[in-house]
């Protein structure tokens, strides 16, 4: 493990997330405990770009140039010397949804909130496909005495179609899908498994027979006291994972290995993405403290369809 050199972009963050890298230098973060999508310039200046409520969570450019964010629907939160962390089910809570945001005009739409009459419950990460339908995981809800089994989504960026296509998972948050479009990628939080998915076509997998659980080969599963949150590639076909408790970024082969940990100085490192030049910069949300901070990367991230 080496210690990252790194460059704090901004701070006093409200738990932030979904990290997207946007071309005039600048970053979208969505402010779970603020329920905003907010933007970041390069010298560390904060706009907020849509107020949404709930809790945002994670987002991605859209194929009509919108930002579409994940909406877990709030959480309660505590906060003390560790910083700021979730803490179970908003008292308010009234379910999950997507929203999609106009960057131009700030101006939010809810696409879907629920599927064969399923409310959603706690959306969280979300990646595009190169045919414009996108791929979202539902993380559930945990409230005192009991949680739910998570599930991942098939949707249409229009709000024509959505299926549930993966059941059930543990706590599922980050997704990404491989250069070629073919396997899809979903980190387990808890259980700190990263599962793939083979594609049969858009929206479509390709089930593993039993004992797979859900149709999904298991990848690597991440030992000690570790969590998965959100994760992105880079053009190596790495699958680099924000982790929790051990705070940082472990990069991993799509052959299971886990070929370097980086970690970061916060117990909450959420989410990772790529930008900049060649797109040689990794920006890393680190929730609890609220920081966004930026790292050379030996790689170039892999390119995202819309964004």
């Amino acid at each position: 493990m080496t210690a990252a050199a790194f460059r704090e972009i901004t701070t006093s963050l409200r738990f932030p997330e979904g990290p997207v890298a946007l071309p005039d230098g600048s970053v979208l973060v969505a402010e779970m405990a603020r329920g905003t999508l907010t933007r970041v310039g390069a010298d560390g200046a904060q706009t907020i770009v849509a107020h949404l409520g709930g809790g945002p969570n994670g987002a991605a450019i859209g194929p009509d140039g919108k930002c579409y964010v994940c909406n877990n629907g709030g959480v309660r939160w505590r906060e003390d010397e560790h910083g700021l962390r979730p803490a179970g089910q908003a008292p308010d809570y009234q379910g999950g949804r997507i929203d999609r945001v106009d960057l131009a005009t700030g101006a939010v739409d809810t696409l879907y909130d629920a599927c064969d009459g399923r409310k959603l419950c706690g959306p969280n990460d979300l990646v595009f496909d190169a045919q414009g339908g996108f791929w979202f995981s539902d993380a559930g809800k945990t409230r005192d005495r009991a949680s739910d089994r998570g599930s991942v989504y098939y949707a249409a960026a229009d709000g024509s179609m959505i299926r549930e296509a993966i059941f059930p998972m543990f706590v599922p948050n980050g997704v990404g899908l491989s250069a070629d479009g073919r396997r899809l990628y979903v980190a387990e939080t808890h259980t700190a498994r990263l599962w793939a998915f083979d594609l049969a076509g858009p929206g479509e997998i390709a089930p593993k027979p039993w004992p797979s659980p859900h149709g999904g080969e298991l990848v690597v599963g991440l030992p000690g006291y570790v969590f998965m949150d959100s994760l992105a590639l880079d053009e190596a076909g790495h699958i680099c994972v924000a982790t929790q408790m051990e705070g940082g970024i472990s990069v991993i082969s799509p052959r299971g290995e886990e070929i370097e940990r980086i970690p970061l100085p916060d117990l909450y490192a959420s989410n990772i993405c790529f930008g900049g030049d060649g797109r040689r910069t990794a920006f890393v949300t680190l929730s609890s403290t609220g920081k966004l901070i930026s790292l050379p990367w030996p790689r170039p991230g892999l390119a995202l369809s819309f964004n």
